[in-house]
């Protein structure tokens, strides 16, 4: 989805846009159907252009949708951790996505490959990770800066995902079990620093 496109406007209503078109593209795939973008489009009952705002390849959008299938929304993740402490809150949403990249590894990689050799996309993605994480430091962070909370939700970002596994994994040599300790460990590191 074009990252320009969607910080632009009612960024909300974007949003929406989207979870309908990944929707209607699930329920395609569930068909068996071969589609294209302009299926997806109808299924979804928006314009061929919106759609093409959205996604540029039905490569790119059939990757995204596959994983989000297994993918829990901000909301609800946010909704499971809310009763604990900040931090427990915090190694939760790491615990989560780092079992999710261990469980659709192979799918993940492949939603990277797409994304990195599609020359018409800007590669931006859902952003679920940072989402959630700014969900839980609006409500329990209140000591701290908005600038404060960004830069923490963005450096956390980088201790969870397909991302830190690739590099734990590919540069590093470590299994998955090693890699998710290194990440916990960066992360109870990084909130000592931070939060203490």
């Amino acid at each position: 989805m074009s990252r320009q496109y969607i910080q632009r406007g009612r960024k909300t209503q974007k949003l929406k846009t989207r979870d309908k078109i990944l929707r209607s593209t699930q329920k395609l795939l569930e068909r068996n159907k071969d589609l294209s973008l302009e299926d997806v489009a109808k299924e979804a009952e928006i314009s061929r252009a919106t759609i093409y705002r959205y996604y540029s390849s039905i490569d790119v959008l059939a990757a995204e949708a596959v994983l989000d299938l297994n993918t829990k929304s901000s909301e609800d993740l946010y909704e499971e951790v809310a009763g604990k402490g900040l931090e427990d809150a915090i190694f939760s949403i790491q615990d989560y996505y780092n079992q999710l990249t261990i469980d659709n590894e192979s799918g993940f990689r492949k939603y990277m490959s797409v994304i990195l050799n599609n020359e018409h996309s800007d590669k931006m993605r859902g952003a679920r990770r940072k989402k959630s994480l700014m969900m839980l430091l609006e409500n329990k962070a209140e000591h701290m800066s908005a600038q404060e909370k960004e830069n923490l939700a963005n450096i956390a970002t980088l201790l969870m995902g397909v991302e830190a596994f690739v590099v734990t994994k590919d540069v590093c040599g470590l299994d998955n079990e090693a890699s998710k300790k290194l990440l916990n460990w960066g992360m109870e590191k990084l909130l000592q620093s931070i939060l203490k």
